[in-house]
């Protein structure tokens, strides 16, 4: 069995930036900056054979690169904060790139996901009983106002995570480019060359 998710990475310019967020809370585990993620679609633990028809479907997925911009703090929890996190604006390419994926996940069996789709990148878990509300409200206050240069994300991973307390180890097991349509996909002209 295999924990998989899909993702899109977070540049190293992005995650420089994000990571000067990571501090000042009490209980807070920062997720490391080379984990740093926005989640598209989370799969769960899944057997070989799943895993493969997951790859499958996600490499029939073809979009163009997806313009991302993260700003604002919020949190997880309501009354009993369990994490925080920096937003992502919801674009429209965003939201189709997700619920394409939501689609292809549902059509080779998996159960749909109940949750709305918020999309963001977790900053931080909180251990339970060691953060208290208020102190979760004025880290939030203190870091409203972050933003960090946008970017277009060329693809998206296929992860897989170790069962553990969140924030890594995250292991990237598939990339599925994200191009324009008069981009060339060398990997199909070469198929068709071969074909023809």
């Amino acid at each position: 069995m295999i924990r998989l998710f899909t993702a899109l990475e977070i540049p190293a310019p992005q995650a420089d930036r994000i990571s000067m967020l990571q501090s000042g809370l009490r209980g807070a585990r920062w997720i490391s900056r080379d984990f740093l993620h926005i989640t598209l679609r989370y799969m769960g633990e899944v057997d070989e054979r799943m895993a493969w028809d997951i790859d499958r479907a996600l490499s029939e997925i073809h979009m163009p690169p997806v313009d991302i911009s993260l700003e604002g703090i919020g949190q997880f929890g309501n009354k009993r904060p369990h994490s925080v996190w920096l937003g992502v604006n919801e674009t429209p390419e965003l939201l189709t790139l997700q619920a394409r994926q939501e689609q292809a996940m549902q059509k080779i069996g998996l159960p749909a996901e109940r949750r709305k789709y918020t999309p963001h990148v977790t900053l931080g878990r909180l251990k339970r009983g060691q953060t208290e509300p208020s102190e979760v409200m004025r880290y939030i206050e203190a870091n409203n106002l972050f933003f960090a240069p946008a970017f277009k994300a060329p693809r998206f991973v296929l992860m897989s995570s170790k069962l553990s307390q969140g924030g890594g180890p995250y292991i990237t097991e598939r990339e599925y480019p994200l191009m324009s349509a008069e981009e060339p996909n060398y990997d199909m002209l070469e198929a068709e060359m071969i074909d023809g």
